[in-house]
């Protein structure tokens, strides 16, 4: 019998069964080809300490120097763009993230295309910085493997039992068995909860559509900082020399391989559109993730409160490849029996006690 079984091969997961590995045997499952195929492999990954809020925002912080010290960070800048009729709105965001406003000349230095007709007021965050998902991602795998945990993939969770000493997982054909459970099946959580017979947390998966766009106006989009509409309406980031645009969306919808919304993405596009000087003539790709968020939009970490074997992390929203680190770090120390680096309340506030 393994110590612990993993369910989930996103960030959330491979982090987790990383840390964990120092601490016993651990099998990782994924019911995808590859690791980080959903949300992980489809966010706009990007670092900002000030994103976020409350314990979210502690995260962040405690992520800091895993990111820093490997190397995972390049900068990147975080520009916010409001329209002239929205003062209002466009302080609430400088004061929420601790930005530094710009006169219009400034901004248009750093993104040429703003429009002088319709954009307000600017301002911007050089601290954000953009993060490499995919060696993240591809180093707490090899840290698992290094350590000997097992990585399964193709390896759907079909049934989940209760024996003695611990749990029976049967996934792609195969049944496993360990100590402790640990989920990390993202918008699938409750789903798993459900087989494990735990009470489910209330998850809600929430779709967020992307464009690919060719760099507008024959610009080298490069060194752009990432831009943002007032309340988070819409968001453009340079991607390789293109831009990924978003509507911001966060439509409700069930647990599935997501795909963007078209109507959804139009309107998204027409939003940022107002913003530019140079129409969006060709989308040359679009995609689709799912965001997944308890009521209080505050990630669930650590063992279940009636189920002490049984392990949540889930609900990490928007918020999952920047908090990775600490928070696969505040599981391991849970589970080990080690005082967390987060403050108590922090991690009061992490717990899924608090929602039952």
């Amino acid at each position: 019998m393994q110590d612990f079984i993993v369910i989930g091969g996103g960030m959330a997961g491979t982090s987790t069964a990383a840390r964990l590995a120092h601490l016993g045997s651990v099998t990782l499952l994924e019911m995808e080809d590859a690791l980080g195929y959903h949300s992980s492999g489809r966010s706009a990954a990007l670092f900002e300490e000030n994103y976020g809020h409350g314990p979210t925002i502690d995260l962040n912080r405690a992520s800091a120097a895993h990111l820093r010290e490997n190397g995972y960070l390049s900068p990147r800048g975080l520009m916010l763009v409001g329209a002239k009729d929205d003062a209002d709105g466009f302080a609430r965001d400088v004061d929420e993230l601790q930005m530094a406003t710009l006169d219009l000349d400034e901004a248009r230095a750093m993104v040429p295309i703003l429009n002088p007709q319709t954009v307000g007021f600017a301002a911007i965050s050089g601290e954000a910085e953009d993060i490499d998902t995919d060696r993240m991602l591809q180093d707490f795998a090899k840290a698992l493997r290094a350590a000997g945990g097992q990585i399964v993939t193709k390896a759907q969770v079909t049934a989940i039992t209760r024996i003695s000493g611990g749990w029976q997982v049967s996934a792609g054909g195969t049944a496993h068995e360990a100590r402790q459970l640990v989920n990390a099946a993202g918008a699938w959580a409750d789903q798993v909860a459900a087989l494990a017979g735990v009470a489910a947390i209330g998850l809600q998966p929430k779709r967020r559509s992307m464009a690919r766009l060719p760099a507008p106006g024959g610009y080298d989009v490069r060194g752009w900082p990432m831009m943002f509409g007032v309340g988070e309406t819409w968001y453009a980031r340079p991607d390789a020399g293109k831009l990924l645009v978003s509507p911001a969306d966060a439509d409700p919808v069930e647990p599935h391989d997501a795909y963007a919304d078209d109507m959804v993405l139009a309107e998204g596009l027409a939003r940022y559109e107002e913003m530019v000087t140079e129409p969006v003539t060709r989308v040359e790709s679009n995609f689709a993730g799912l965001r997944s968020f308890v009521a209080d939009g505050t990630l669930v970490l650590g063992p279940d409160p009636d189920t002490p074997d049984f392990i949540w992390c889930a609900g990490q929203g928007g918020y999952g490849i920047m908090t990775a680190p600490s928070a696969s770090q505040l599981i391991a120390d849970l589970v080990a029996g080690r005082t967390p680096v987060l403050e108590a309340a922090a991690v009061a506030a992490l717990s899924p006690a608090r929602l039952r």
